[in-house]
């Protein structure tokens, strides 16, 4: 009896360390992109992670090593993201502006229903390629931390900025010049 005991007991302090252990591996894991911002902002260019989602529309994936060569631009948002609403229009009209320069947007709707999405995007009249991360399994490999987000992608498939929040026609213009003017 003692020792049916002890054995229960010791089982139980293994499940917890390895729950514990799981827990450390996941936390690693969504935070592996914590640290590209400050990447970026000090210009040392790390490379885009991967990317590799599902379009919205159902048309086969996407991938972003598939885009290399051309400047990217990664905007991540949600349909039930005021913020995104507000900034739809802008990112569309400067798709249209850029896409004959070798410029690529590429939205990425996360952690949201794809109906839901879809319904955005009609409303809002986007044209650019929309894929589509129902759980948010991409968020922490870019380290966003909430939407919208936008990440500026060189030809190389290196990160040269990024914009927490709304992303305004000036900081577009000007983020764009940047992933434009690598080799």
């Amino acid at each position: 009896m003692r020792r049916g005991k002890v054995l229960l007991q010791a089982a139980a302090v293994a499940v917890v360390a390895l729950l514990l252990a799981l827990l450390g591996w996941q936390v690693a894991q969504k935070n592996s992109g914590a640290d590209l911002a400050s990447q970026i902002k000090a210009g040392k260019g790390p490379t885009a992670p991967a990317l590799v989602l599902k379009r919205l529309d159902g048309d086969g994936s996407v991938s972003l090593a598939s885009l290399r060569g051309k400047a990217v631009v990664v905007n991540f948002w949600a349909s039930w993201c005021g913020p995104c609403k507000d900034e739809a229009h802008r990112l569309e009209a400067a798709w249209q502006r850029f896409r004959s320069r070798g410029v690529v947007f590429l939205g990425v709707d996360a952690q949201d229903f794809s109906s839901d999405a879809r319904t955005f995007v009609g409303r809002y009249g986007v044209t650019y390629p929309i894929v589509h991360d129902g759980p948010g399994s991409t968020l922490g490999h870019w380290g966003v931390t909430g939407f919208p987000e936008t990440f500026f992608v060189d030809r190389r498939g290196r990160l040269v900025a990024k914009v927490t929040g709304p992303v305004k026609d000036g900081e577009l213009e000007q983020n764009l010049a940047l992933a434009l003017q690598a080799t």
